[in-house]
């Protein structure tokens, strides 16, 4: 296992990767949030961008004063000087998938970075 790490996420409420993967290059979270619950802080970031993917349920995201409306399905990417809040339904809960990665650094896309061996 010198070349990848594998482990399994339970449902707790936050769990970041970058220690449990030895990620050296993002920050995953993994996040799950109960029916009428919030992050109880808003926050923003210096350098990185963060990329928002709801795996299940609904909730909101108010970025900058402003409400976004939250579904299973969606992403949401959002620059790091913008002010965000999480929080799930009233009636429902949310949980998503947060990456955070240094804005503007990607230098190659999938198909310039790979190597395929025939």
């Amino acid at each position: 296992m010198a070349n990848f790490n594998k482990i399994s996420v339970a449902k707790d409420a936050r769990t970041e990767l970058h220690d449990k993967l030895g990620l050296t290059g993002a920050e995953i979270s993994v996040n799950n949030l109960p029916a009428g619950a919030g992050v109880p802080f808003v926050h923003y970031h210096k350098k990185n961008e963060e990329i928002y993917f709801v795996t299940s349920g609904k909730g909101q995201a108010v970025i900058d004063g402003e409400t976004v409306d939250l579904a299973t399905g969606d992403w949401l990417r959002v620059a790091p000087k913008a002010k965000r809040q999480f929080s799930a339904a009233a009636d429902e809960g949310i949980s998503f998938i947060c990456i955070q990665v240094r804005e503007n650094s990607l230098e190659e896309y999938t198909a310039d970075d790979a190597i395929v061996e025939q």
